[in-house]
């Protein structure tokens, strides 16, 4: 069997806990590895410092990508007072340090309340936004300051709670976008110590849990028995909360071949990014619905069904 057979023999999701110290690109290297498969995506990424889920997308199911990152997501994780870094976590350069203060239950409920809902969060300076056609992170390596500019993000949900002596607690869920790193940073300007994210662990990421992921000596064990498909979710588990639509055979023919096609009685509802699929329940791809009916090819997707 060839190099590129054996490559296309998987195509969907694993779900990954990512282990401390590794980047997420570090964990896709690694999954390159151990699967054979050399198309591997990851729907966020994750510092080095985080652990927790990463997902990633294998062969046919990188094209879903796009669909895949704006999911909600919850993290928890530490925030340490009195300390201000060049990365807003604990492995970055020391820039500040302050005596902390004590940090009751009144001041924590204002605290989740002036950072739950939409507020404007600058990025950390070492992140993988590009500044002009380059990496953040990159800039600020380089010995340069990054011009990074406020976004607008939502924290849907909010707990802090005070553990020791200049540490809190943290448990957010947040919309795509968000940086914890930016949200202690900010904590700890308003606290008037300055603040740094000391530990953060990623346990969902939209339908995910990291409750179902597998480590990378799991996935590697797997392998070597010839069983990773065991971690394998479909490819279009991802899009469970997009609308669908089911065409008929000579619709899947057609948006197989990137055609479009009209749907006998119109549709129920117009859809931009809707889950197509064939009669037997073969995910074809991804389609965008006009009112009329009409069902046009955004990403076509050739699966073994």
């Amino acid at each position: 069997m060839s190099a590129s057979r054996t490559e296309s023999a998987l195509h969907g999701l694993i779900l990954v806990d990512k282990p401390a110290g590794w980047t997420s690109h570090d964990a896709v290297a690694r999954a390159r590895r151990i699967t054979g498969q050399r198309r591997i995506g990851h729907t966020g990424t994750l510092d080095p410092m985080a652990t927790g889920l990463l997902v990633l997308c294998l062969g046919q199911a990188t094209r879903l990508v796009e669909y895949l990152t704006g999911h909600d997501k919850r993290y928890t994780g530490e925030i340490v007072l009195g300390r201000t870094t060049s990365t807003d976590d604990a492995q970055g350069e020391t820039l500040a340090e302050a005596v902390p203060p004590e940090v009751g239950e009144r001041l924590l409920r204002e605290l989740e309340e002036r950072f739950s809902g939409p507020i404007l969060q600058l990025p950390p300076a070492v992140s993988a936004i590009k500044v002009g056609g380059r990496r953040a992170y990159a800039i600020a390596r380089a010995g340069g300051e990054p011009r990074l500019q406020p976004r607008r993000v939502v924290i849907h949900r909010l707990a802090l709670e005070s553990r020791a002596p200049g540490r809190l607690g943290i448990d957010v869920r947040c919309g795509a976008g968000t940086y914890i790193r930016s949200l202690a940073r900010d904590i700890g300007a308003v606290l008037g110590c300055g603040a740094h994210l000391g530990s953060l662990r990623r346990h969902t990421a939209g339908p995910f849990a990291v409750e179902a992921a597998v480590t990378l000596e799991r996935l590697e064990s797997l392998a070597a028995r010839g069983r990773v498909d065991a971690a394998l979710l479909p490819a279009d588990e991802g899009m469970i909360g997009h609308d669908a639509a089911i065409v008929g055979p000579d619709g899947a023919r057609r948006f197989g071949h990137g055609l479009a096609h009209v749907a006998r009685g119109g549709a129920e509802r117009a859809a931009e990014a809707a889950r197509v699929y064939a009669e037997s329940g073969a995910f074809l791809g991804v389609g965008l619905v006009s009112p009329s009916g009409e069902i046009r090819p955004v990403k076509v997707l050739n699966l073994p069904n």
